[in-house]
């Protein structure tokens, strides 16, 4: 049994792909050069789940130095380009979780996302599952981005759903998914996506190969 969801909608970051540590070592890279040390853990507590104008103004407020948001946003650009590079040379994707987008039976499935269309579905092609999506939401299609609920309300729409999952890692995409009025189901790590998705849906969601 599906738990009666009518739509499974995933989150693309730390959810389908690990490609957190890619957009840190982009974003690295990107402001090293104005003098703005980007650590792990300011990444992770301030950057996962919101947009990037959002990201590069926290980070510039953490390192005291506001003036540095005009010639860093400047380079945003720059950054997009390189973590499409990136993730276009191996897509992130745990092997589990391209299986399970593969042989998944029952309700159509979307990924919903605050990257641009670039960012993700380039990488689904590559990693041959762009054909188990029924819809793309990114942030390019919204006027809001998480944590408000337009995102998955559009999703939802495109797909006629009443009642779907949502698959989310940060907290700014579950109060997304919460606000729309959906279900969410957390991931705290991308290689057990498969294993908690299939966990909550129960056996029948799978068509095993062969």
């Amino acid at each position: 049994m599906t738990s009666g969801y009518d739509a499974i909608l995933f989150d693309f970051d730390g959810v389908l792909v690990d490609s957190e540590p890619i957009h840190w070592a982009c974003w690295r890279e990107v402001v090293a050069p104005y003098g703005l040390a980007l650590t792990w853990e300011d990444y992770a507590r301030e950057c996962i789940g919101v947009s990037d104008r959002k990201m590069i103004e926290a980070l510039c407020r953490i390192a005291g130095r506001d003036s540095l948001f005009d010639p860093v946003w400047a380079e945003y650009p720059r950054k997009k380009a390189l973590f499409r590079d990136r993730m276009l040379l191996a897509v992130p994707m745990p092997t589990a979780t391209r299986e399970l987008l593969l042989q998944m039976a029952g309700p159509p499935l979307a990924v919903v996302s605050s990257s641009g269309r670039l960012e993700v579905e380039p990488a689904l092609e590559a990693a041959g599952v762009r054909a188990a999506f029924a819809t793309i939401v990114t942030g390019d299609d919204v006027r809001r981005l998480k944590p408000d609920p337009e995102p998955y309300l559009i999703a939802a729409a495109r797909l006629g759903a009443r009642r779907p999952l949502v698959v989310e890692d940060s907290d700014a995409g579950a109060r997304a998914g919460s606000a729309a009025g959906f279900d969410v189901l957390r991931i705290a790590d991308p290689e057990r996506t498969a294993e908690s998705v299939l966990a909550r849906l129960g056996p029948s969601s799978w068509t095993p190969a062969g």
